[in-house]
């Protein structure tokens, strides 16, 4: 029998759900048990796909392309299984769904309502798509108190009856906050967040409780007390040292242990082994090496999560810190870049939309390609490589990319056509933006002797996508013959996906997004060799 688990939010945001309930999952599956995670988003647009960084930071793509929110990259990483197009669902999503059912008469003349309507969809979205797991772990976007989440607080109520009190928990995640003019913590907001649970019907079973200082064993017990939950149900979240410390914190604090008291479960202790060696290796490092990233979303370091994650895996897995060097782009604009980057040990150049910053990011290109800095560029970073190679290696005068406007030699175009399996996807310039990139993984052939197939140890890849402009074919005779290597194509030798410079110490770009696969368990390759690279680069002085 699959148990569902509930995570909900009150009295502020940006507290940690996502990483709660990623930590919990993890806890769950190292005492055996089988874990799925999904999130349920109150806000109206359809996916992310649309939205601005900086209004909602990354957008997380998985395997079967779903744009989604960027705590499914908190589950993947801490978990390792694989989220899909069914583990995160908006209300503009589901609303879709009820009006596209309503207009082909599916209800039968019925007056559409949120209740029982809009609230019967988001029980069939949490419930489907499941393969025997023993746990789905669903987090509720947003604060309580929302009335944009009031239609998915009545459904995660509605489905406490449907199936069985004991078959179901609620977290609740609150805060207490410190009055440091009073030196007290303060239980009066995580009282009246659960008042207000408690009036949509909600009674929690367990209060995650983040502070910045120890919660005190009275405070507990007042929490406990007031909110009408077990004691040993009130878990301490304070802040940590790296995020990969959470689960050990939260084991130590009980909550996996109080989640099968709650279920009624006899499970054996977690091994922690493994996240014990990675907080090892993330708190005691044996050097450090000075990583700058160059984008033009660094005002919202959000907008980079699973990258910023992925370096730090990179640094795990050679035992070293990376320091990451945050760089708007638009400051190289005046063709000196040389004071922000003369001290870093490698340089990587990020996905990114638009023209902004672009001249910026082909200087910084620039400069790790002529001074031998370990380079690694991601998606708008392959492209910006290929641009500074068309014009300084290959001499191709006015090179540049149509996402940009009209330009004389374009190196770089807008995808058209591209075969996902046996079908074939087409794209105009006029269509929809929202879901109409290359989204989710596709396969790519890598070149025998090349430097990326043996940083990989295997001849075919699959890698996650998420772009609507790709290197024009008709230009890859000249740029090979200035010295710049299509070292991964895709199997039908159509797409060009990733570059590489033979005769530069580490110089990779490629078309898709390796930060998204990449786990504290488990480095992706390329970060792993891009930071060993960088590594060495740090030893030349």
């Amino acid at each position: 029998m699959t148990r569902f688990i509930f995570i909900t939010g009150g009295v502020v945001s940006s507290l940690g759900k996502g990483l709660a309930s990623a930590s919990l999952a993890a806890l769950l599956q190292a005492r055996g048990f089988k874990v799925r995670l999904r999130k349920l988003d109150p806000y109206i647009n359809v996916d992310p796909g649309t939205m601005s960084p900086y209004q909602h930071g990354e957008v997380y793509v998985t395997d079967d392309g779903a744009e989604t929110d960027l705590d499914l990259g908190h589950y993947e990483r801490f978990t390792g299984v694989a989220c899909r197009k069914s583990d995160n669902v908006t209300t503009g999503r589901i609303y879709s769904n009820v009006i596209a059912k309503e207009r082909r008469g599916d209800y039968l003349g019925a007056t559409i309502q949120v209740i029982p309507h809009i609230t019967d969809a988001i029980k069939q979205f949490v419930q489907a798509d499941l393969e025997d797991e023993d746990f789905v772990l669903v987090e509720i976007g947003g604060t309580v108190g929302d009335i944009e989440g009031l239609p998915f607080l009545e459904a995660i109520r509605q489905l406490a009856t449907d199936i069985g009190r004991s078959n179901t928990m609620y977290i609740h995640l609150t805060l207490v906050p410190f009055i440091a003019a009073a030196g007290e913590l303060k239980t009066k907001p995580t009282q009246h967040s659960v008042k207000e649970l408690l009036s949509l019907g909600i009674q929690p079973d367990m209060l995650v409780c983040r502070c910045e200082h120890e919660l005190p064993m009275s405070e507990r017990k007042k929490i406990a007390l007031f909110c009408n939950v077990r004691q040993d149900a009130v878990i301490p979240a304070l802040d940590a040292a790296s995020i990969y410390e959470v689960p050990i914190r939260y084991h130590n604090e009980g909550m996996d242990a109080a989640v099968c008291r709650h279920f009624g479960i006899d499970a054996p202790p977690p091994n922690l082994t493994v996240w014990k060696d990675i907080h090892i290796r993330k708190t005691k490092p044996e050097g450090d090496v000075q990583i700058a990233i160059v984008g033009k979303y660094t005002g919202l370091l959000d907008a980079y999560k699973s990258l910023s994650e992925a370096l730090d895996h990179g640094g795990i897995a050679n035992n070293v810190r990376v320091r990451m060097n945050w760089i708007d782009s638009e400051i190289f604009e005046d063709d000196r870049p040389l004071d922000h980057l003369e001290e870093v040990h490698g340089i990587l150049v990020p996905g990114g939309f638009g023209e902004r910053g672009s001249r910026g990011k082909i200087q910084a290109v620039r400069f790790a390609r002529e001074r031998g800095v370990p380079y690694f560029g991601i998606c708008f970073g392959m492209q910006m490589a290929v641009i500074e190679a068309a014009r300084n290696l290959a001499g191709i005068e006015g090179a540049g990319s149509t996402e940009f406007g009209t330009c004389k030699e374009p190196v770089v175009g807008l995808m058209t056509e591209w075969l996902r399996g046996n079908a074939l996807e087409k794209r105009s310039a006029n269509g929809n933006l929202g879901g109409t990139m290359r989204l989710g993984a596709y396969p790519c052939t890598l070149a025998e002797g090349s430097r990326v197939r043996s940083i990989y140890g295997e001849a075919e890849i699959s890698e996650r996508h998420r772009h609507r402009y790709e290197v024009n074919t008709d230009y890859v005779s000249r740029l090979e013959a200035a010295g710049v290597r299509f070292s991964g194509m895709s199997p039908d030798g159509v797409l060009p996906e990733i570059i590489e410079i033979p005769e530069h110490p580490w110089f990779v770009g490629v078309q898709f997004h390796p930060e998204l696969k990449s786990k504290p368990f488990d480095p992706h390759p390329l970060f792993t060799s891009f930071i060993r690279a960088s590594v060495n680069q740090s030893r030349l002085g």
